[in-house]
């Protein structure tokens, strides 16, 4: 018998002729691999050393795609409403996963499974289905080229409004290789899932509920849930309720680390104009909240011509002052033509911003393509999404591997960790934060490392990275990788006084195990050291726990005329100390003799 909140058994779907393994024989989760790895990406990673064949083309028909679900997954407690999509990703050759909320998290979990996992090729352009029933795939070419959330109207008008439906949009059927998985106005959105489910010929998975799932303690659920729900109202998530995560871009501003023109500063002077004070009053139209949350976070804003638009802090970071754009117009249809694409705004603002360099530098004949221009960021998003010859080709490899085309030193400057483009966060001011991105194992990511939170409250020096640094960037490691598995939202890290003992008590009630903050800190390194695991299998060396060649070798020159430099011997120290914390060998390796351990039976 599972224990509560799990099904125990994982749906493995082979699209190149619709066999299901768990409609004959169930693909069984043992309670030990789900009580070590907890579920979304902690499950996902255990997923992918199980089911991915080593060195595999993430792109290729056998390359497997998981949605995975939690425990916590239908539960009353507030943010539970979440999904990982976890795959090797076509744009760093290495685990990515990325995290969502809709009403899709549930209905997918209770088709009676704690994970999908889709292997194969559809012969052509389809759909698929999961229900009660069993498993299903339509052909769907009427869906070709349209937007995810068109696709999910037309799906949904098709086979039933019960259905839950996660689609992809045009770049993910061109296989952009940062194309997004869209769900009700939502997105899996780093790394290139929509790649991934588009090389398999799949444009939508569509769920729909069957079954129900227990918890251990029913009345213990639902007193954490109404405790939970009133700290959710509380001091710290009111940044969240009063104007979105795009609050963080005149603070960021202000104290310079506010990445502008593809890194080459750290202050915007256009930044007031895209902030969500000023937006607020003069365009604020509604707030609105994912499936399941009572945090209310997201704002959305009236539109030029008509229509609204849901802005947050890095799709605007990474279309305007990324790109030198300051125009509020020009940034809002750029968003709105990411989500129709269905292009992650970090990775194709990243991507624009390096062309954009390139370009003012002679490396690219796109005279057209300058930083600061609305309608050169919208006209390159076009050519990226349509795949066009020569530049929309080009851009939609990402910057890495443009840069390796392109050539002449332009890796020096382009935005990645590992292939991965960089958020909203700049290293040489933020040098927790230079840590945690440098050696993540998604790449330059702030979700699954958020040490910038250590920088900005002034625990560290946060422009002298040392030991203490350290500490911090696995300290927000080790804690975003519980949240990520349980699954619960970031945005409620401030409510919890004692984060391991209060989610250990969490995960006991919904689950019965007798879980304490010691398991659970084991839990989070186990994770952690999964994921490096899964990289140094797929090729990753030391050398990849990097920041670009500009971020190590140019100081930053701030407005207060203070110079903030990060040295390339200052990070490889860090880093090398990291290893040393994390019990990984000089070469930042997961050792041999610890891996039967660490990955139990995958």
């Amino acid at each position: 018998m599972a224990p509560g909140g799990f099904f125990g058994r994982a749906l493995v779907v082979d699209v190149d002729n619709v066999t299901a393994e768990a409609t004959g024989a169930p693909f069984e989760l043992p309670e030990h691999v789900l009580r070590a790895y907890l579920g979304g990406v902690g499950l996902g990673t255990w997923l992918l050393h199980r089911f991915a064949p080593p060195k595999v083309d993430p792109l290729a028909p056998e390359a497997p795609l998981a949605f995975v679900f939690s425990s916590l997954v239908g539960t009353p407690l507030t943010t539970s409403a979440k999904f990982a999509v976890v795959a090797k990703s076509p744009l760093t050759g290495l685990l990515t996963d990325a995290l969502a909320s809709s009403q899709f998290a549930i209905a997918g979990k209770l088709t009676g499974h704690d994970a999908i996992v889709i292997r194969g090729r559809a012969a052509q352009l389809s759909v698929l289905l999961i229900d009660g029933d069993g498993v299903r795939l339509e052909p769907a070419p009427e869906l070709s080229g349209l937007p995810a959330a068109e696709a999910e109207t037309k799906a949904r008008k098709r086979f039933g409004r019960g259905w839950r439906t996660a689609a992809i949009g045009p770049a993910g059927e061109r296989r952009v290789r940062y194309a997004t998985i869209s769900h009700d106005g939502r997105h899996a959105g780093r790394g290139g899932l929509g790649a991934v489910l588009g090389a398999k010929n799949i444009k939508a998975v569509l769920v729909r509920s069957a079954t129900k799932v227990a918890v251990a303690d029913q009345a213990g659920v639902l007193a954490a849930a109404k405790d939970l729900r009133r700290r959710s109202f509380g001091p710290a998530t009111a940044k969240y309720r009063e104007l979105g995560t795009l609050a963080n871009l005149l603070a960021f501003n202000a104290v310079s680390t506010l990445p502008t023109r593809n890194f080459t500063a750290a202050t915007f002077d256009g930044a007031p104009q895209l902030a969500a004070e000023e937006l607020h009053e003069l365009r604020g139209v509604a707030r609105n909240s994912c499936a399941s949350c009572s945090i209310g976070c997201e704002h959305i804003y009236s539109r030029k011509g008509g229509g609204s638009q849901r802005m947050e802090y890095e799709n605007v970071f990474a279309l305007g002052p990324l790109c030198g754009v300051s125009d509020p117009d020009d940034v809002f249809a750029a968003s709105a033509k990411c989500d129709e694409l269905g292009l992650d705004t970090i990775s194709a603002g990243g991507t624009i911003a390096w062309a954009m360099e390139c370009a003012e530098r002679g490396l690219l004949d796109e005279p057209w393509l300058r930083f600061g221009d609305g309608g050169a960021l919208l006209r390159a998003l076009d050519a990226i999404g349509a795949r066009s010859p020569g530049l929309g080709d080009l851009l939609a490899q990402g910057s890495r591997h443009a840069a390796g085309v392109v050539g002449h030193g332009s890796i020096d400057f382009a935005p990645q960790v590992k292939g991965l483009e960089l958020p909203g966060y700049e290293p040489r001011s933020l040098q927790s934060m230079a840590l945690g991105l440098a050696v993540n194992a998604r790449g330059a990511d702030h979700n699954r490392s958020g040490a910038y939170e250590a920088d900005l409250s002034g625990a560290v020096n946060r422009f002298d990275g040392g030991a203490a640094h350290v500490t911090a960037a696995v300290g927000t490691e080790d804690r975003a990788a519980v949240m990520d598995s349980m699954i619960l939202c970031k945005f409620l890290r401030g409510v919890f006084e004692d984060p391991f003992t209060e989610w250990a008590r969490l995960l006991s009630l919904v689950t019965g195990w007798a879980v304490d903050a010691e398991e659970l800190q084991a839990t989070a390194r186990r994770i952690v050291r999964a994921k490096r695991a899964f990289n140094q299998r797929e090729g990753a060396t030391a050398a990849d726990d990097t920041l670009p060649a500009r971020l190590l070798a140019t100081p930053l020159e701030l407005k207060s005329g203070r110079s903030a430099a990060l040295t390339v011997e200052r990070l490889q120290a860090m880093v090398d100390n990291y290893y040393v914390v994390r019990g990984l060998d000089e070469e930042g390796r997961v050792r041999a003799g610890d891996l039967p351990g660490l990955l139990l039976d995958a």
